[in-house]
């Protein structure tokens, strides 16, 4: 028997749209009969400094996004070719033991720091891997991204693809296989543009401020009375739940309240409306789910161009008020909701529920053409 492909796939805890991409392609890679492990070099390196930079990168992201933008937009202008900065010394150590000890086939990266690391550790060796760097954001590209010393760009839509051409990467080295979501949303059946919408449920995931629920919940409740509103608390229960409590005691039989779980793919799929912030996991789960989507919440920079997205593809648009949000939900109930139906419609006709095992059957097939013949890095 041949032995199977070994990928090694990277991720870190700064936004979990990287940790999701990176969960999901090594799901997709396993059921393809893979071996994949997913490793946080940062992590797994400097536990103790990573895990209080993450910290502060949500507080930002939540508390004061408009400085998380600027520092983006720092970021936007760092050379990280030629800039081996302390911070990432030792995991670049450990990124190299971790080639060493898996022997992979091929290295993936959900974060765009890892392909500058591996291009100083290949070169040190005197051997190359296929590298796929698998971009997370969408359309408004961080230079980040499009420094990075790659082999392939597996990107989420072809806007995304054309704004990378754009910057004058190799077109055949784009590749547009869409996000990529958990292999569940395959299985999947959408709730069909026919439905009555009565009751017309909402799924809500706040950020990590008591307001989100009390401002936001109480203003989706608002919008009709045929609206009930399911509250996904996450990581945030302890910090959430008693918001989320009283707002459900204030709306007798219309709240209901979840904890952290795994069942988010249906979910999407058995809402009419999702509600949440701008981040690339919750809207391209939303797009995969041909769920209509509303953003409370928008990190400026890093996130816009998934708000855009949204609007290109007819999904979904900004709502980043209390009363923009009622009467966002307004609007798209009038008429019967036909307003809705023509967001499902356009949702469906983009069809983006598969993005991992798209990516999954690309990276095989560029490995093996890669071990016929590599290019150049």
């Amino acid at each position: 028997m041949p032995t199977p492909p070994r990928l090694l796939i990277l991720t870190a805890a700064f936004g979990e749209g990287h940790n999701s991409a990176a969960r999901n392609l090594a799901l997709a890679l396993v059921a393809a009969g893979c071996d994949a492990q997913v490793c946080d070099p940062c992590s797994l390196a400097i536990p103790r400094l990573t895990a209080t930079l993450s910290r502060l990168y949500r507080f930002a992201t939540d508390y004061l996004p408009r400085v998380w933008g600027r520092i983006y937009h720092s970021i936007d202008r760092v050379d990280f070719k030629h800039s081996g900065s302390w911070f990432s010394r030792k995991p670049e150590a450990r990124l190299a033991k971790l080639i060493v000890d898996y022997q992979p086939t091929a290295i993936v990266s959900s974060y765009p720091l890892y392909p500058y690391l591996l291009e100083r550790i290949f070169s040190r060796a005197g051997v190359t891997l296929p590298v796929f760097t698998v971009v997370t954001d969408s359309i408004e590209i961080n230079s980040a991204w499009l420094r990075a010393p790659s082999n392939y760009w597996l990107v989420t839509d072809a806007s995304t693809r054309n704004t990378m051409i754009a910057s004058h990467l190799p077109a055949a080295a784009i590749i547009d296989t869409g996000f990529p979501v958990n292999p569940e949303f395959a299985q999947l059946n959408p709730l069909a543009p026919t439905d009555p919408c009565d009751p017309f449920r909402v799924l809500f995931f706040p950020i990590a401020r008591r307001k989100s629920i009390d401002s936001c919940g109480a203003s989706i409740l608002a919008a009709s009375p045929v609206v009930k509103l399911t509250i996904v608390l996450g990581k945030n229960v302890r910090l959430l739940y008693f918001a989320a409590r009283a707002l459900q005691q204030a709306h007798p039989g219309r709240v209901r309240i979840l904890g952290w779980t795994r069942r988010i793919p249906r979910l999407l799929t058995q809402h009419h409306l999702v509600v949440g912030k701008a981040g690339g996991a919750t809207v391209h789960e939303a797009i995969a789910a041909h769920c209509p989507m509303l953003i409370h919440h928008l990190v400026p920079g890093q996130e816009e161009g998934n708000l855009r997205l949204l609007e290109v593809i007819g999904g979904g648009s900004l709502a980043a008020t209390p009363d923009v949000l009622t009467q966002r939900i307004r609007g798209i109930l009038i008429d019967q909701a036909a307003p809705w139906r023509v967001m499902k419609q356009a949702l469906a006709s983009h069809n983006r529920n598969a993005g991992a095992i798209t990516a999954a059957r690309v990276i095989l097939q560029k490995t093996e053409e890669w071990q016929t013949q590599p290019p150049r890095l």
